[in-house]
């Protein structure tokens, strides 16, 4: 089994936290969220993961070495290919042209999730799905009465279905994957201005090969930062069972409320942190009552009520009660 991996967007709609690190690799629960895909769909499969591939932009060698580590701590060969232009999902999939062979999945590196990912292999494909309140902003699925996908349309302007794509398919053919997605960039066929896996997905079904839909149980979209923030209360809720407060976390004369996520050396003094808190490494507080909210890395703290908020590295907050969104490096005292 090989995983793909497209994460070339920066994640506009989570500024000012994707400025300085993509967005698959701004943490929810103490871990990138890329991290933490690649991890859950390598324990939700029996086999082996041969190789995660991971397409990227210009994020520099420490995203790369940070990538290849993550894949090499699963077991799994690395690769990195480069999406230089946002051309559409089709052309950034057909980036890992080279690691398009055999059983493939693809997952799009912003979305989170709990599923049964139990299925038999030997299917042309699956894509799973959720049903969503606003279609037209995403990909659907029609079925027929046997459950096989009959159309694909990508975010339709009219009702034809609600059954959401959610950005993981499986493929037991990766070679044939490959020649339809070049198919669409040889023809310059597009779809709103851009090649679209959907099209080739139409291609396939329309050669007789048939795809089933699967089911995901919860869909965490980490799109911006009330979607990361919420992201970050439902997993700490998944793993609440599991002790994830460092051991080298100072937590002296402060009242821990779980479940939370603790990082190493953070040290945290005379304050109320939870439930629902993230607290990054080497990140110092002091006087503070924090809920429900994402802190990461080396940030420093003081005098402050916050709720519902998201601060990044390096920050530096000092202030009254709020809900705020922090970007790294950033400074506020009020």
């Amino acid at each position: 089994m090989k995983i793909i991996i497209p994460m070339a967007g920066r994640g506009s709609r989570l500024r000012p936290h994707t400025l300085t690190v993509p967005k698959p690799l701004v943490p929810v629960a103490g871990k990138p969220i890329v991290q933490r895909l690649v991890e859950d769909l390598a324990s939700s499969f029996k086999e082996e993961v041969d190789e995660i591939a991971f397409i990227i932009g210009d994020f520099g060698e420490q995203v790369e070495k940070d990538l290849l580590e993550i894949a090499k701590n699963l077991g799994a060969k690395g690769s990195i290919y480069h999406q230089t232009e946002p051309l559409g999902t089709a052309h950034a999939i057909l980036c890992a042209k080279p690691s398009l062979s055999g059983n493939v999945i693809v997952a799009f590196a912003d979305t989170l999730f709990r599923a049964d990912f139990s299925f038999d292999k030997d299917l042309d494909g699956i894509i799973w799905t959720q049903q969503v309140a606003d279609p037209s902003a995403y990909g659907v699925v029609k079925l027929d009465n046997d459950g096989y996908i009959t159309d694909f349309i990508e975010k339709p302007e009219t009702f034809v279905s609600d059954k959401a794509i959610v950005g993981i398919y499986y493929f037991n053919d990766g070679e044939n994957l490959r020649d339809e997605l070049q198919y669409l960039l040889d023809n310059d066929i597009k779809d709103k201005g851009e090649y679209q896996l959907t099209n080739a997905l139409e291609n396939m079904k329309a050669k007789g090969l048939k795809f089933k839909p699967g089911i995901i149980d919860e869909w965490l979209d980490c799109g911006n930062k009330k979607a990361v923030v919420h992201a970050n209360q439902r997993v700490l809720e998944f793993d609440k069972d599991k002790d994830i407060v460092h051991p080298s976390a100072n937590t002296d004369g402060s009242i821990i409320i779980p479940p939370c996520f603790i990082g190493a050396n953070a040290k945290i003094t005379n304050s109320i942190i939870g439930p629902h808190v993230s607290i990054g490494h080497n990140t110092n507080i002091v006087n503070a009552v924090i809920r429900n909210s994402v802190i990461q890395n080396e940030s420093n703290i003081e005098n402050a009520h916050l709720e519902d908020s998201m601060l990044g590295n390096k920050a530096d907050y000092k202030g009254r009660p709020s809900v705020i969104s922090l970007g790294d490096y950033s400074n506020y005292s009020s």
